[in-house]
């Protein structure tokens, strides 16, 4: 029991940032600021204080990546297989070219930058797949620094506002139909609560199928994480031949886990209830450890990363906002 009292303080001071980030959002317009990022917020302004007393220290960082997983394995539960099969063919073959994207522009951008591959990565995988969620689960797997982890999500946050004000005003400036917006904006959207505050500005047709569409893209998570997890083996061991790379070792095994509440949903016998309370779980989980994450990083070490690489997080958005764009409206008219 005694050694137990070692995490007890950095989880609950963790678990207290998160209620109270969900509080704040409940006062906020749908969409603009979510739970986790006002955790992650909240952690960091009180990095200053709370890095003073190493008591915190185990519990936070146990937070920042068992309660992480969970939060992520538990995060399965909103997804099933047959909403794949539903969003439809063109949708994945849209996510073709904007996966496509988001990655060649992103390592153009590293090099033309000069950032290190982590942060490149974090801000790429942020646009193509989920934000936030993206960046919390490939961020451990690649040993990104807390730093990099932060500044890769206030990234995301910062183009999301502008999606969700903007996205439906030039929708319907274009002319789009409900299922040209969705697909634009279920693949060019990066965090959910922002594809859903802008799916369902323009119409509820619209909204429905961007969701389906962007959790669609939340399974990709999977093969991404997998082909980063060797990615980082190599490059940290590259004396070692490829033979020599253990995948036992480097394989994200809580993956599994979300593979596995994602094929539970997909039986159908999971109560909407019940799938409503364990997504909030999910997300409380997510909230804490980012807020753990939050706790571990100085304000000062996020800003001294430059300007540099949030250039490049808004040229890797705006491509593939134009990608996607494009792209669906080729989809759209061949199958007319």
């Amino acid at each position: 029991m005694k050694g137990h009292k070692k995490y007890f303080l950095g989880i609950i001071l963790s678990a207290g940032i998160a209620a109270m980030a969900y509080m704040i959002s409940v006062f906020l317009p749908a969409g603009i600021l979510g739970e986790t990022l006002i955790a992650l917020i909240l952690g960091m302004l009180l990095n200053p204080l709370v890095c003073r007393y190493k008591v915190f220290d185990t519990g936070i960082n146990w937070t920042s990546k068992k309660v992480l997983r969970a939060g992520i394995i538990i995060a399965g539960i909103t997804l099933s297989f047959p909403q794949v099969i539903k969003a439809g063919k063109y949708a994945l073959i849209l996510m073709v070219f904007t996966l496509a994207t988001a990655f060649g522009v992103g390592n153009i951008c590293k090099k033309v930058f000069k950032i290190n591959w982590k942060l490149a990565s974090l801000l790429s995988v942020s646009t193509a797949i989920c934000g936030g969620t993206a960046v919390a689960t490939l961020g451990p797997t690649i040993r990104a620094k807390n730093r990099d982890i932060a500044y890769a999500i206030s990234a995301t946050f910062i183009f999301d506002i502008i999606t969700v004000i903007a996205f439906p005003w030039i929708g319907q400036l274009l002319g789009l139909s409900d299922t040209g917006y969705g697909l634009w904006i279920g693949t060019a959207v990066n965090d959910t609560s922002s594809v859903v505050a802008a799916g369902y500005a323009f119409s509820d047709a619209a909204g429905m199928l961007a969701t389906i569409v962007k959790l669609t893209r939340t399974l990709f998570i999977v093969p991404i994480v997998l082909v980063f997890s060797w990615i980082y083996a190599k490059k940290e061991t590259p004396s070692q031949a490829a033979e020599k790379v253990s995948m036992g070792k480097i394989f994200p095994w809580f993956i599994l886990g979300f593979l596995a509440v994602v094929g539970i949903r997909s039986t159908g016998f999971v109560p909407d209830n019940i799938v409503s309370g364990m997504s909030l779980l999910s997300k409380f989980f997510l909230s804490m450890a980012l807020a753990a994450i939050g706790l571990k990083t100085s304000l000062k070490e996020v800003a001294g990363v430059g300007i540099k690489p949030m250039i490049a997080g808004v040229i890797i958005d705006t491509s593939v906002v134009f990608v996607s764009l494009f792209a669906q409206a080729g989809i759209l008219h061949y199958i007319r």
